[in-house]
């Protein structure tokens, strides 16, 4: 899927408030018997989990960066 502005709701999300948004959709869909239904919950659940890898990515090389930086500072004395 091609990158995408997050909408400002996700945007200012945590990746604990998106996960929980997931699982919501997740017991909505379990629940639904009629699948015509469940198309347009199931397609946003797709969005949402992409929105949550490209968080998770974004944290990890944050985390990574400030790793780095602190070794280098430590390897430096």
């Amino acid at each position: 899927m091609k990158d995408k502005i997050l909408p400002p709701e996700y945007d200012l999300s945590s990746l604990e408030e998106l996960t929980e948004k997931a699982n919501k959709i997740i017991e909505s869909l379990e629940i639904e018997n009629d699948l015509n239904n469940s198309i347009e919950r199931y397609q946003e659940l797709l969005r949402l989990n992409n929105i949550i890898e490209k968080k998770f990515q974004k944290n990890f090389r944050s985390i990574s960066e400030e790793t780095n930086k602190k070794i280098k500072n430590l390897t430096k004395k």
